[in-house]
């Protein structure tokens, strides 16, 4: 596996050396898009901002294309869409994209991940009926479930993503198994609030705003962001089949390329934020109050319980290119959870299965055309919130390695 991880680095560490030099010019001739139109899904959340202002700014005709957008109801549409090729390409969650392509949780479909879209800027909300009762963090928590015991339940987006991931990973660091000691649902992130408000659940986690909304509507607190967990986790990706990118190369760097200078944009200065909140609070969009939007994505953050605080580790979309990177330890991270919770009941062969999806010659291309600085590895090292280390290098042994798993 060793040999096999320092030969692919050596290989991507050369073409990154290649692309850095190369000269570019994209013209109309061989590379042209092989589709002009290119129609792609998002979730009524504020981290769908970069594919959404690609299309609203006219980014994405710079670069030859016209992104269609289409609002989707729950991320198992958006992934019968990507399955099924009704939708090209989505902004969708990280893990979803490697359930589909290891076929936990839906149809198995080789699959692939063009960037990533943000960082961080989810959270965990708790009931304000469980923080009446004492638990307002993940030690309270623990212990409110120790003393006042009954059925907790806690919701996430989907079996192999994101949310269910942090949700899991944050519940364990504080002694709670989220298999055994609890029941955990899944809901769409536009109905965690409408839910949680006629008592469907104890807690939930999600991406904003619909973490800040339980505020605002005085049915839940903030116990924890998921910046948290892990500081400038990835979080949506762009997201597509492998067959598409096979069948369209010069159209997915297009829509990279568009994505990540509409990404730029945003991360560029306080009134372009602004006026990303006031165009996707839109109801064709995320369909809420820009206020709602525009609290967290300045990272002014509040628990509902009278705290407030400036978080420097907010949402971001660009970061000066170090969001939109698809590293392949993010990817490889992502399974080694979803072994540890039996979603996957083979170990997977990690880095082989990452190489497969993430699309690292395609963004470096894409890179080169907006004109985006690159990582020197393909892999980035991380302390999470219980301390371990995460740097891609072992990835069986730190799968094999948490005391609470499934």
């Amino acid at each position: 596996m060793d040999g096999t991880f320092s030969l692919t680095r050596r290989r991507l560490l050369a073409a990154g050396a290649a692309t850095a030099l190369s000269n570019y010019a994209w013209a109309a001739g061989s590379d042209k898009p092989e589709k002009e139109e290119v129609k792609v899904g998002f979730i009524p959340l504020t981290d769908c901002a970069s594919v959404v202002m690609a299309s609203v700014l006219g980014f994405d005709k710079k670069y030859g294309i016209k992104i269609v957008l289409s609002k989707e109801a729950s991320w198992p549409a958006v992934r019968d869409k990507l399955v099924n090729g009704e939708l090209d390409a989505a902004h969708v969650l990280y893990g979803l994209v490697y359930g589909v392509h290891l076929g936990a949780g839906g149809p198995k479909k080789d699959m692939a991940v063009l960037m990533n879209l943000n960082h961080n800027g989810q959270a965990i909300t708790l009931s304000k009926k469980l923080a009446d009762k004492g638990a307002v963090d993940g030690a309270s928590l623990a212990k409110l479930m120790r003393t006042d015991r009954r059925e907790y339940t806690f919701a996430q987006t989907f079996p192999t993503g994101t949310h269910a991931m942090w949700l899991y990973y944050w519940l364990a660091s504080y002694g709670i198994n989220p298999m055994q000691d609890a029941k955990m649902i899944t809901v769409p992130p536009p109905q965690m609030v409408a839910n949680m408000r006629i008592g469907n659940m104890d807690g939930y986690c999600v991406g904003e705003p619909w973490n800040h909304r339980a505020i605002v509507d005085g049915i839940g607190i903030t116990a924890t962001t998921t910046q948290d967990i892990w500081r400038d986790h990835p979080e949506k990706v762009l997201g597509t089949s492998a067959e598409w990118v096979k069948q369209h190369p010069n159209t997915a760097r297009a829509l990279i390329a568009a994505v990540l200078e509409a990404g730029r944009w945003i991360d560029a200065s306080l009134s372009n934020k602004v006026k990303m909140a006031e165009a996707i609070a839109d109801k064709s969009y995320v369909n809420t109050t820009v206020d709602v939007i525009g609290q967290r994505i300045m990272g002014r953050y509040q628990n509902g319980l009278g705290k407030t605080w400036d978080d420097p580790n907010y949402m971001k979309f660009f970061n000066d290119g170090a969001v939109n990177f698809p590293y392949l330890s993010d990817g490889m991270w992502f399974l080694t959870q979803q072994k540890r919770w039996g979603l996957l009941k083979a170990e997977p062969d990690y880095l082989a299965v990452a190489t497969q999806i993430n699309q690292i010659e395609a963004y470096r291309d894409a890179a080169g055309m907006a004109k985006v600085s690159l990582p020197k590895s393909p892999l980035r090292s991380v302390k999470m919130i219980d301390g371990t280390v995460w740097d891609g290098k072992n990835p069986k042994a730190y799968a094999d390695s948490f005391k609470i798993k499934a």
